[in-house]
């Protein structure tokens, strides 16, 4: 581990993510753990503790009506909070995964998409509290996608768990 003075990751930042891109790093995670997700294009553009910002390209993602495929839509939503995890939290100790994920498509996306998220201090800080204290921890994620243009494309609203690592073991 190394520590930081960010008040946020309270002085815990995995040692892949200490001191390096965070963006590139959760990148990397994509490239190596989620490889369908990263053939989509989506990646991880802006990523600090309690923010990440993503996008994916309509280039390769087009369905049969000329618009963004909606499964490259809802990889890229589901995708902010794994990210927001691996900035937030201890991924020596724990590890994210999901348990719902609701999308509202909104209108059809004809360019680039991006999607953002964020958690507030406060909310990370109650949610390592409970981690430690019972092993997992629990949140809700609301994100909101938009095109070239900021029109808003989906919107979407993910449960998310943040839970121990079995004793001795960090997921690869």
């Amino acid at each position: 581990m190394v520590a930081t003075d960010d008040p946020i990751t309270n002085g815990s930042v995995g040692d892949g993510a200490a001191g390096a891109d965070l963006a590139a790093f959760m990148n990397a995670v994509i490239e190596h753990g989620v490889a369908p997700m990263y053939s989509l294009g989506i990646r991880v553009v802006d990523l600090r503790p309690g923010h990440v910002i993503g996008a994916a390209p309509l280039t390769g993602n087009v369905n049969h009506l000329g618009t963004m495929y909606a499964g490259t839509l809802f990889g890229l939503a589901e995708m902010l909070g794994g990210a927001l995890f691996v900035a937030s939290f201890d991924v020596e100790r724990f590890h994210p995964t999901v348990k719902d994920v609701r999308i509202r498509y909104r209108r059809p996306a004809t360019t680039d998409v991006r999607a953002e998220a964020s958690l507030d201090a406060d909310t990370i800080a109650r949610l390592r509290r409970e981690a430690d204290h019972h092993g997992k921890a629990e949140f809700v994620l609301d994100a909101t996608i938009t095109d070239g243009a900021g029109e808003v494309v989906a919107s979407t609203r993910g449960t998310y768990q943040v839970r121990a690592n079995a004793a001795g073991s960090i997921p690869s």
